[in-house]
């Protein structure tokens, strides 16, 4: 699959609101993985199609991740939305034949992260967050130390997320809680930038 390719399934699949947040997503991911010495064009074409089944109904969802064994957690059963990265990999892959397994990854990892995640992964997650149409508390303290550090721009992005979540009164998965102390547990003592 090409950018130009991928650009026109999202475009038909996708809201025009959401096609275009995948394009930034992809524009600011391309110019992260050039600032971090990653592969641009991976990084983009995974920004162009991270939401390919975000506009999947909740309960679809559901059943797709339980037919094709993709449930982690009794949290998804709860909130189903969480699926869309999972799903949308699984989808890519069957239904456009991507086959690149970084790619896949990141989009299967952007929503909950995970344990042991590619710079790459960590790109499109932070990309999708930070990207300009995004406006809430504490996005310009998070766009700077993601530009800084992708570890340190995960933990702020994670603990961000949780903190929404819990004013919100939404189940946090506990993925998120592992990633979050994985991440803090790998960086040197002494080490942060906020």
């Amino acid at each position: 699959m090409n950018e130009i390719r991928a650009e026109e399934i999202i475009r038909a699949k996708l809201s025009e609101n959401r096609y275009q947040h995948s394009m930034r997503v992809a524009t600011v991911a391309r110019e992260m993985a050039q600032a971090f010495g990653l592969d641009e064009e991976k990084a983009y074409l995974a920004g162009i199609v991270h939401d390919y089944a975000k506009g999947i109904p909740g309960y679809e969802l559901l059943s797709l991740a339980k037919e094709h064994n993709l449930l982690e957690d009794e949290v998804e059963n709860q909130s189903p939305d969480l699926l869309h990265a999972p799903v949308g990999a699984f989808l890519l892959a069957r239904e456009q034949g991507l086959d690149d397994e970084d790619i896949l990854g990141a989009v299967r990892n952007h929503t909950l992260g995970r344990v042991g995640m590619t710079d790459l992964e960590k790109v499109l997650f932070l990309a999708d967050m930070i990207e300009p149409g995004r406006d809430f508390p504490g996005i310009e303290r998070l766009r700077c130390l993601a530009w800084k550090d992708l570890n340190q721009g995960m933990i702020q992005a994670i603990e961000l997320t949780l903190r929404y979540c819990m004013d919100q009164g939404r189940l946090i998965h506990p993925r998120t809680v592992l990633v979050r102390n994985n991440l803090l547990s790998v960086l040197p003592r002494g080490r942060t930038l906020w």
